[in-house]
Parts: structure tokens; C-alpha cells; sequence
């Protein structure tokens, strides 16, 4: 691809000019027809991008990468684009030149690019299936295939949206749970590091038996201060491996089975993992996407291994010729009130519809949990730090207690 310069009038008759990138003078020629120019002059131009428009270093390491807040707007834009009837090569030329992030311009550069080539607009995102999902292309070339871009952009939206609520909803939940817990552990941390020694050697000069308890904390302070960096490397090493683990398939197939079966958020992951199959089905089954194909896609977006081989297990169950409904209840993951509407759906043909009510459903309760997530946590935490204040309390006061009670002849002996 190179960069050319061009020269033409826009649909006032004003001169403009500017530089684009392009396989050939053709296709700057289309792009600028595209956007409403008419050219007059277009040459490539020499050396002119390395200069002027190449990137630092710096601003190379700090450019912003796409993320899901930026899919989300670019597909809100191109529902409103094609509802206008504004042609692709058009919006793309007019969403390039409104994006302000540079890792989208070059996304929006690359696809008009393949546009130009003669490429469908599906196979032009698919070039970046790591950042779309293999969903999300999925459901561009059903509305390719059947005319209904419009509506699946729209619908794509809507999904989007939900994806990102849950996310956002659960971390603010679990925000003021971390940061309890990162807290409790720094200032044990500062404990046993500059606090603890300082009483040890306190207590050194009693030359008396020392309370269990405390005896325990001078020894864990001490253990800690001596094998520090083997703790830092154990532990930077042991999160490395299990991250490694996690990424096979084995571990990810066992972590995302343990995920669900955590004390007060597995439920509300199975939930919104449950809503987030129920809305990705409807949409694909609404779009004409055969059963078989659409489970294939469908297990690969939820996210998680375990029910994702859930979902196959179903379209297997389905290719050999059983119902949806049973296929769905042997899974063993849906309740019996969702089986019954599966299975409502499926006898009168509304399936499309029962399923968004399904997920809608499963988006109340993990709304109605994810809300109560906090108020479940917190009584945990409050247990947690009363138990380890209560410890430090009896291990470094009682000490001086029975000190004070020897000094008033109130002790043993």
C-alpha cells in the first residue's frame, strides 16, 4: 500500500486536498468519489509518511488499544450509517476521519483497504477476529447473506451493551471488596516487616515463656523477614505457572468448571454466562443462522470452556437428530423453568422470542445478585479482619498483660 497525494473539489465546488493511502490511483479515486470529492490530480507521494506522520517510539508505546467501549460505538455508528442508507465505503471514509484514537484509524483504514480490494465487509473484519470475536463476524456475514446488515448491527448493539453493564456492574461490586483485602494485606505485610521485631525484642528482655499466640507471630514475622525474596520470587513464580495452566485447554475446561461452584459469585457467573448464551442463540437463530452453525458459534462466545462445552454437547445432540429441549436438559445447567420455555418455544415455533425472555430473565436475576454481591461480602471481610485484629491483640498485648500483673504481684509464682 502507498500514500498518494491528491487534488479535487468537493460538492460545492471547493478546492481540497490531502494525502491517502491506497493500493492504486484507482482506488484513491474510488475512495475520494466515495466521500463525495471529485479528483483533479493524484500522484504517490516519496518518503513524506516515514517524516512527518511515523510515530515515535514513545508514542508507540503509549498509543491506546482498541477496546470494547470502541466496538461498541463504531457498531451504534454503522447501525445509523446503513439505516440512512449511506454506502459502506463512505461510512468507513467518514468514520476514519472522525476517529481520534489511531489505533481505530488504522482499523478503519485496513478495512476500507480490503473494501476496496472487492472483499465482503465480513471478511474485512474478520482480518481482525482478535478484537471483533468469531461471533461478531459471524453474524456480519448472516447479514450479508441476508440483507438484514441494518438490523444485526442494531442487534450487535445490543449485545454489546449488556456484555459491557455486566462487567462494569460486577466490578464496582467488587471493588471496595479488593481494596478491603489489598489493605488487610499490606498492613500485615508492615506488621510482620517493622512492627512485630520491634516487640520481639521487647519481649526479649522478659526472659520468661511467651503466650503460644505470640510466640506464633514472632515466629511468622521471622520466617518472613528471612525467606522474603523467596516469597516474592515463590509467588511470582507460582502465579506464572498458573497462569500458563489456565491457558491450556485441560486448565482452562477446570478453572471455568471451579468458577462456577465459588461461594456467592458462582451463581452469578453461571448466570450471566447462562444470559449472555440465551441473547448470542436468539440472535443468530433470528438471523437464519442454521441451529448446528449457530451453537458452533454460540459456545465460542460465552466465555467460558466448561459451558461452552455445554453448548457442543448440545449441537451434537441436535445433528443427530433430538430435540432442542432435551438436548438442552442434558446438559444439566439450565433450570427446570427455562427447559420448559425451550421447550414451549420449540413446540410453537416462537423459539427466537422465548429465548430473549430467557435471557432478559437471567439479566434480572444477575442484575438482582450482582446489587446484593456487596452486602454478601462484607459481613466475610468484617468476620476476616475482626479475627485477625483479634489475634495480633491477643498475641502482642497479652504478653504485657501478664507482665504488668507479675509487677504488681499479682503473677505466678
Amino acid at each position: 500500500m502507498a500514500l498518494y497525494a491528491w487534488r479535487g473539489r468537493n460538492n460545492r465546488g471547493e478546492a481540497v486536498s490531502g494525502e491517502i493511502d491506497a493500493m492504486t490511483e484507482g482506488g484513491v479515486a474510488d475512495q475520494l468519489v466515495a466521500i463525495g470529492v471529485a479528483p483533479i490530480y493524484i500522484a504517490p507521494t516519496v518518503a513524506k509518511k516515514e517524516e512527518g506522520d511515523g510515530e515515535s517510539f514513545l508514542q508507540r508505546m503509549n498509543r491506546k488499544p482498541v477496546v470494547v467501549d470502541d466496538l461498541l460505538l463504531f457498531s451504534r455508528q454503522m447501525y445509523t450509517l446503513n439505516k440512512a442508507g449511506v454506502p459502506i465505503l463512505r461510512a468507513f471514509a467518514g468514520l476514519q476521519a472522525s476517529a481520534s484514537k489511531p489505533a481505530m484509524v488504522d482499523l478503519f483504514k485496513d478495512i476500507r483497504s480490503s473494501l476496496d480490494q472487492g472483499r465482503e465487509l465480513s471478511a474485512s473484519i474478520a482480518r481482525h477476529q482478535e478484537l471483533f470475536g468469531a461471533f461478531y463476524v459471524s453474524m456480519i456475514r448472516v447479514g450479508e447473506m441476508t440483507g438484514k446488515l441494518t438490523e444485526v448491527f442494531l442487534r450487535l448493539t445490543e449485545h454489546m451493551e449488556f456484555e459491557r453493564d455486566v462487567r462494569e456492574r460486577i466490578k464496582q461490586a467488587l471493588r471496595y471488596p479488593t481494596f478491603v483485602m489489598i489493605a488487610m494485606a499490606v498492613a500485615i505485610i508492615i506488621l510482620n516487616i517493622f512492627v512485630i521485631p520491634v516487640f520481639a525484642k521487647v519481649f526479649a528482655g522478659f526472659h520468661t515463656e511467651l503466650p503460644i499466640i505470640t510466640r506464633g507471630l514472632l515466629g511468622f514475622s521471622a520466617w518472613m523477614i528471612a525467606w522474603w525474596p523467596l516469597l516474592l520470587a515463590g509467588a511470582f513464580g507460582g502465579a506464572m505457572l498458573v497462569r500458563g495452566y489456565v491457558r491450556t485447554p485441560e486448565g482452562r475446561y477446570r478453572w471455568d468448571s471451579r468458577k462456577l461452584k465459588l461461594p456467592i459469585v458462582g451463581e452469578i457467573i453461571l448466570k450471566a454466562t447462562l444470559a449472555r448464551f440465551a441473547r448470542s442463540f436468539a440472535l443468530s437463530s433470528q438471523a437464519g443462522v442454521p441451529l448446528v452453525q449457530g451453537l458452533t458459534v454460540v459456545a465460542q462466545t460465552v466465555d467460558n470452556a466448561y459451558i461452552g462445552s455445554r453448548i457442543e454437547q448440545m449441537r451434537d445432540g441436535i445433528e443427530r437428530g433430538e430435540s432442542i429441549s432435551r438436548c438442552a436438559a442434558a446438559t444439566g445447567v439450565f433450570t427446570p423453568v427455562v427447559l420448559q420455555m425451550i421447550n414451549v418455544g420449540e413446540e410453537t415455533g416462537e423459539l427466537d422470542n422465548l429465548l430473549f425472555e430467557i435471557a432478559d430473565m437471567y439479566e434480572r436475576d444477575t442484575d438482582y445478585a450482582i446489587k446484593g454481591l456487596s452486602a454478601s461480602i462484607e459481613p466475610i471481610l468484617l468476620a476476616v479482619i475482626g479475627a485477625l485484629v483479634l489475634l495480633l491483640a491477643l498475641g502482642v498485648f497479652l504478653p504485657l498483660w501478664n507482665m504488668g500483673q507479675a509487677a504488681m504481684g499479682k503473677g505466678g509464682g
